[in-house]
């Protein structure tokens, strides 16, 4: 039975600015960079919480809501949904800051992933239970 309680809130996990070098051939912003940061911030929460290393496992769902352009800053909010025996779920939201509108942050993707806790063998592991 999934372990739901105590689970911590949304919070910044990771910041990133879209580079020229993150574009495709038409000048966009690659929507794989953009999966690649999301990963990235929901990792670090899976992390955190199995205490030692994870892999990605699933994605459950991503949506490109909005395009990101050179020059954002792109800032990932993570959120611990769902602890399972070995796995844990991460929903991901990421929020682009314009260049043109710097105190403004506009909603561009987000993402529910899945990560397993792994041991020193790369073989599943329990997620120790909080406490």
């Amino acid at each position: 039975m999934p372990d739901t309680d105590a689970l911590p809130g949304r919070e910044l996990t990771y910041r990133v600015v879209a580079m020229p070098a993150d574009t495709n051939a038409y000048g966009d912003i690659f929507g794989g960079w953009l999966m690649s940061q999301i990963d990235i911030a929901g990792s670090i929460v899976a992390i955190r919480r199995a205490a030692g290393r994870v892999a990605t496992v699933a994605v459950k769902e991503f949506r490109f809501l909005a395009p990101v352009a050179v020059g954002d800053l792109i800032s990932c909010y993570a959120e611990l949904r769902e602890i399972g025996r070995t796995s844990l779920t991460v929903h991901v939201v990421a929020e682009a800051c314009r260049q043109m509108d710097a105190h403004a942050e506009h909603v561009v993707a987000d993402a529910t992933l899945v990560y397993v806790a792994l041991d020193s063998d790369g073989r599943p592991r329990p997620v120790a239970t909080a406490g």
